[in-house]
């Protein structure tokens, strides 16, 4: 805390001295504007700092760095300013040793690490690497540990990182935003300021940030162009060690390491390689230091975004905030930046979804004492059942049902229809909205295993105009076909997995049947379809292994981009995963009790076991299991081997290390050796998190119908998923590589099919699975308010009655009855042939299919319509970002010709004075 007196008619900018200790002295120069109505303000720019060491400072050879959070200045009395500033001292070489952040020369910047040992393999190819890697303009730097790991560590001069991104077209800020307004946006304005007026008056909003806790990110406030040397001048370089952040510095080195050659021979080239032969155990650029800090975040600032981000997003304390997606982006690249962005957008449209899921939950529990339905089967004590095995199932009484009709009305009742129109919706507003993100052009790369498989064979890019490998029609389409032959045959296993779970459902009702057990032996078929569930999730999780298949496959492929690659080991994950999750699912919303046939002639498998039927209370209950059972199981283990997993490593990693080294040996180790004890980030990169997310989504959208709970477990899943992702890129794994990205890749695609495919099956949900439509038919054609256009409680009288057909037992003195539409033993035409009310039944099914189906899409489309694919200020800001590049460009131009000029005058003259 200091103070000085402020003169409000002195000159900007004010000069204010500080000492240290007499250890170090500080010149800050600060361009204030201050107003008499502000009690404070808070400071992060225009600050011109410069340093003068004592030579007092031993521990500080030649500079330090200051990195200023904010300055708080308050006015007290007698125009006395009090300056409160949160400052972070970090001397640079004083710390590089122990940090691990430089050289041991203290100067220059690690930007990429690799890890092998002596006593490794492939030693001739490594050094044959290494000194490609020189050739390249690289710097290297070894470093032993106490053990036989080598760490080598690697910097990108200036003059590299500047060919190199001009080669990448890394686009780097070059001139601050400025808008305009229109002038018909002023009525606009006027009404925006008085709305954030009304807002001062009310409380902060808790989820929001504190922006001065953040950093200046200056690229956030500039416009970008793809950066060249010719037009250097152009772009905003304060400082050449900062204009390329840590994130863009990986990148380009690691551009350079996939290029490098460790052996002659056009293949013969790239880290990847090196690593799959264990010539290098790791390869991964390092982070910006400690995640903790002794000091408070609020008074004494940041350590480094690391710490910020920690603080700010991982930290559980912070779960109902928003999360600093800018940050994110800077520091782990634009790829993962936009996952989250995406992830955090799904789950604040899952709020609506969980709320409107919920009420329909708490309707059907409101309304369960008023359901005709499930007074009719609890009080149906007279009426016989026929048993749902051949051998040791029991005849039930239909009142024996009583408590699953009562679970079934809360999920399937009035407004479950409602629900599902309004998650179909849902579900393609939420596709289509994604679409909005995918606006930026980036050009991309031609992987190197491609560039050396089909080096010899090129022709002209027809975009720049440039030679570039090219691979034949016949090649490329023989590849896709072996391709999509092992996809098939994949998913053919998968198939034959449930068909295995069918024949166990059909053969363990009976033995559950004769089970010692009363509860397991009066409940045998809500048994069966449990341990059936659990079954399938087992096998689910076991045919994981199919990964190595896609994998070998995708490189079987030769895609030319690292985006084509990703795209296409994503598609072929996926149907697996898909048809590996939901394939019982279907099994059991479509197929289940519907091809059975009926008593006395009964469909069997294998001429043996009967078919499994639906419960007597409806096949609903068993969908409900099926979602219920899998959604929170997959979770849960997803969430476990996230973080759970991970967390298990390190533990086992530090515990390893305190007996070897001592009880404080992690605090004593550089920052390259305590980012080799974390684990590595997932081979496939953001694979796992992206899947994880749109299963997800496919269960909340696809069966929504039949478990309106599946919103609400979704988004409370997330709000954790979201901070448990955050602390495991964070804390657990290493610092994954910065990455581009312009879009979520082939991820749209595939939600687009899920949200076509969720109309689909919702509407055969409630057509179909649930009672929705023969409890409509018989309300308006068969019950007691026939003909009276109304439906009710009071109009579903006798409908348990009507949708039971009779079956004549010999060996019984009365008939047993069973779900189906069908004419009585002793009816005068053919006995047991279907009713009336079963085509009734069956052509309102199919209308309301269509009508449902054609009522969301044109919903869908109309949405499609009103909203743009952009916003009209996001449009307007790049066509003033494209129109500054090419006036840039013409400035350059202008700069080079005008040179040009120059050079001629001078040489015209030099020639001319030459002449006698």
């Amino acid at each position: 805390m200091w103070g000085l007196r402020y003169d409000e008619f002195s000159p900007s900018p004010l000069c204010l001295s500080l000492s240290f200790s007499d250890c170090l002295c500080l010149s800050l120069t600060v361009s204030l504007s201050l107003s008499h109505s502000v009690s404070f303000f808070s400071l992060t720019r225009s600050l011109s700092l410069s340093l003068y060491l004592s030579p007092r400072c031993e521990y500080l050879s030649t500079w330090a760095v200051l990195m200023v959070k904010y300055i708080k200045v308050t006015l007290g009395q007698n125009n006395l300013i009090v300056v409160t500033s949160f400052l972070c001292f970090s001397p640079q070489v004083g710390r590089s040793r122990s940090s691990g952040l430089c050289f041991s020369d203290g100067k220059c910047h690690i930007d990429y690490i690799l890890v092998y040992r002596k006593s490794g393999p492939q030693s001739e190819k490594r050094e044959i690497f290494e000194r490609n890697i020189r050739a390249e303009g690289l710097q290297m730097e070894k470093e032993a540990s106490t053990t036989d790991v080598i760490f080598l560590k690697l910097h990108a001069p200036w003059e590299v990182l500047c060919r190199y991104a001009e080669l990448m077209n890394i686009r780097m800020p070059f001139r601050r935003k400025i808008y305009y307004m229109h002038r018909r946006y002023k009525f606009m304005s006027r009404m925006e300021k008085r709305i954030n007026r009304f807002r001062g008056w009310l409380p902060r909003k808790p989820m929001k940030f504190d922006n001065n806790t953040l950093p200046d990110l200056e690229e956030n406030e500039s416009f970008t162009a793809p950066f060249s040397r010719s037009r250097i001048h152009h772009f905003t370089i304060h400082n050449k060690d900062t204009f390329f952040n840590n994130a863009t510095r990986s990148r380009i080195v690691h551009h350079i390491l996939q290029r490098v050659k460790y052996e002659e021979g056009k293949d013969k080239m790239g880290l990847n390689r090196l690593l799959s032969n264990s010539s290098y155990e790791a390869a991964f650029p390092l982070h910006e230091g400690s995640y903790r800090s002794k000091n408070s975040i609020r008074t004494h600032g940041a350590e480094n975004h690391r710490h910020l981000l920690y603080e700010c997003w991982a930290w559980w304390g912070v779960w109902y905030k928003y999360q600093p997606l800018d940050l994110i982006r800077r520091y782990f690249g634009e790829k993962i930046g936009l996952y989250f962005a995406w992830l955090g957008w799904y789950t604040g449209m899952l709020f609506p979804a969980a709320l409107v899921g919920l009420m329909v939950f708490l309707y059907g529990w409101f309304t369960l004492d008023h359901c005709q339905v499930s007074k009719e089967i609890c009080q149906a004590t007279d009426i016989i059942m026929c048993p749902i095995c051949d051998e040791y199932c029991p005849y039930l009484r239909l009142s024996d049902s009583c408590i699953y009709a009562k679970v079934t009305h809360l999920f399937d009742n009035g407004a479950t229809v409602f629900f599902a129109v309004f998650m179909a919706v849902w579900g393609e507003f939420l596709s289509f909205s994604i679409n909005i993100i995918a606006f930026c052009v980036l050009q991309e790369e031609i992987r190197p295993q491609f560039e050396a498989k089909y080096s010899k064979k090129e022709r002209m890019n027809p975009i720049s105009g440039k030679p570039e490998p090219y691979q034949a029609f016949t090649d490329k389409y023989s590849r896709l076909i072996v391709s999509a032959s092992g996809i098939f045959f994949m998913i053919l296993v998968v198939i034959a997995a449930v068909f295995g779970i069918v024949i166990y459902r059909v053969i363990t009702v009976s033995t559950f049947a004769a089970f010692g057990w009363a509860l397991i032996r009066n409940n045998s078929q809500v048994a069966t379809t449990g341990t059936a569930v659990c079954i399938n999730f087992c096998i689910i999780m076991l045919l994981n292994l199919y990964e190595k298949v896609a994998l070998l496959l995708t490189n079987l492929e030769q895609p030319r981009t690292e985006s084509e690659w990703e795209n296409s080991f994503t598609l072929k994950m996926f149907l697996f995963q898909f048809v590996n999750l939901n394939s019982s699912t279907f099994y059991i919303a479509f197929f289940l009790g519907r091809f059975t046939g009926r008593p006395g002639a009964y469909i069997r498998l294998i001429n043996r076991w009967k078919l499994e039927e639906c419960h007597p209370s409806g096949c609903l209950i068993d969908l409900c299991m099926q979602m219920g059972i899998i959604m929170v199981l997959k979770q849960t283990w997803n969430n476990f081997m996230e973080l759970g997993y991970p967390l298990i490593q390190n533990w086992w990693t530090r515990r390893r290390l305190r007996q070897e080294h001592g009880p404080n040996a992690k605090a004593s180790f550089p920052q390259w050796e305590r980012d080799y004890n974390l684990q590595p980030m997932n081979a496939y990169g953001l694979f796992d998190e992206y899947l994880e997310m749109i299963l997800q989504f496919g269960f909340t959208t696809i069966f929504v119908a039949a478990f309106p709970l599946a919103p609400l477990l979704a988004l409370l899943n997330n709000i954790i998923e979201i901070r448990l992702d955050a602390y495991k890129f964070v804390t657990q794994w290493r610092r994954p590589l910065p990455s581009q990205a312009k879009d979520i890749g082939i991820w749209y695609g595939i939600l687009e099919g899920i949200g076509i495919l969720s109309v689909i099956t919702n509407a055969f949900v409630i057509a179909v699975t649930s009672d929705f439509i023969p409890r409509l038919v018989y309300a308006y054609k068969y019950g007691p308010c026939a003909g009276q256009g109304r439906a009710g409680e009071r109009c579903m009288m006798g409908y348990v009655n009507a949708s039971l057909s009779m079956f004549r037992v010999s060996d019984f003195e009365n008939t047993s009855v069973y779900r189906d539409y069908r004419e009585p033993p002793d009816s005068p035409g053919e006995p047991y042939s279907y009713t009336l009310q079963f085509w009734h039944v069956l052509a309102a099914r199919l209308a309301f299919i269509i009508v449902f189906e054609h009522m969301v899409f044109t919903i869908k489309n109309l949405i499609a319509y009103l909203i743009p694919d952009l916003p009209k200020d996001l449009r307007d800001r790049m066509r003033r970002e494209k129109y500054l590049i090419q006036e840039m460009m013409y400035e350059a131009e202008l700069e080079r010709l005008q040179k040009e000029k120059n050079e001629k005058k001078k040489n015209y003259r030099a020639h001319h004075n030459a002449l006698p």
